[in-house]
């Protein structure tokens, strides 16, 4: 089976890389599982948080999204990023001064988010076109003070964080700049690329972790909010039913998507955060939110029925929610 460009079929994962996990240990709370981005390990009075990303897809601001993209996925516990770990492989022929921007980036990212790097590795790699980063993010919480992807519950209302397919504006305006130059303004392209000033979610996780109410929150990165929405479900066992009218789209966003014939629903999407809660916390979240000047709304509701995931289109017109069998930055990225 040829694979597709980006993360690999659920059915893979399930049926090769998660039969394939070494030796179990009893420090493990939880391990590798459809649609959770981290791993929980037990040591003592301390639960650690876990999780690791690759960036790939972004070139000039790969240092900069490596801290952030694997701080998402460690706030999406409600657990604070602390400690990062990265793997930078370079082209051939690179030279110092690619490292230094790429260690610059991570720098500036980390001391805003508070993070420590504390290790890793680099190296000049054989048959790469592009940089690659590769990042380990840990956090560390009080035993039991979490919550999974995996913990949405029946009638939990599902709320969207800011808008669909940030990082995907973010990248195609900055790496495909000379071609929207062409029916596109100089000021609305670089509106575009300042996208990547909203990919972090460590505020927005945080803050509606705090507030309480939360059951299970996720960020949704390759596959955009539609295939977020599904890896909740998957995690969760459950339906949904998501009204497309209520996801917002940034004007900037729905330009780019229609120039490229593209779905920003099923865009890359880091910078948005899913957040399933119980019906009584939802409004306060998101007061609680948009007091933090972090735009929020209810999109949805996770139901009893995992192979009843409803789509409401804007036109009123209902059909199952569609699962991306790729994101839609790869067939921008492939032409």
């Amino acid at each position: 089976m040829k694979l597709p460009p980006g993360k690999i079929p659920i059915d893979i994962l399930k049926e090769v890389v998660f039969k394939n996990l070494g030796t179990p240990r009893k420090e493990v709370v939880l391990g590798p599982s459809a649609g959770i981005d981290g791993a929980v390990l037990d040591f003592g009075t301390k639960n650690v948080v876990v999780s690791m990303d690759p960036i790939t897809g972004a070139v000039e601001h790969i240092g900069w999204e490596a801290i952030n993209i694997n701080a998402n996925d460690v706030a999406t516990f409600g657990v604070e990023p602390s400690f990062f770990f990265s793997c930078i492989m370079l082209p051939e022929k690179s030279d110092s001064k690619v490292v230094e921007t790429i260690s610059s980036q991570m720098h500036r990212a980390a001391q805003e988010l508070g993070i420590a790097i504390v290790g890793g590795h680099c190296e000049s790699t054989p048959g790469l076109t592009y940089p690659i980063v590769v990042g380990c993010m840990m956090g560390l919480t009080e035993k039991g003070k979490y919550v999974t992807t995996a913990d949405a519950k029946p009638g939990d209302k599902i709320i969207l964080t800011k808008s669909a397919g940030i990082e995907g504006t973010a990248i195609l305006a900055t790496d495909r700049e000379e071609q929207l130059k062409r029916v596109f303004a100089q000021s609305a392209i670089e509106d575009a690329k300042k996208f990547y000033n909203q990919i972090s979610v460590v505020k927005d996780a945080l803050t509606a972790y705090k507030t309480g109410g939360v059951h299970a929150m996720h960020d949704p990165t390759e596959g955009g909010i539609l295939n977020g929405i599904h890896e909740m479900a998957d995690a969760s066992e459950l339906g949904v039913r998501v009204m497309e009218e209520k996801i917002n789209v940034e004007p900037e966003t729905a330009k780019i998507c229609r120039f490229y014939e593209i779905d920003p629903l099923q865009l890359i999407s880091s910078g948005a955060l899913l957040v399933a809660a119980n019906v009584e916390a939802a409004d306060k979240i998101i007061d609680k939110l948009c007091s933090n000047r972090i735009y929020a709304d209810v999109i949805g509701e996770f139901t009893k029925t995992p192979e009843k995931r409803v789509f409401v289109k804007s036109d009123g017109t209902a059909e199952m929610l569609p699962r991306p069998s790729s994101d839609h930055l790869w067939m921008v990225l492939s032409r």
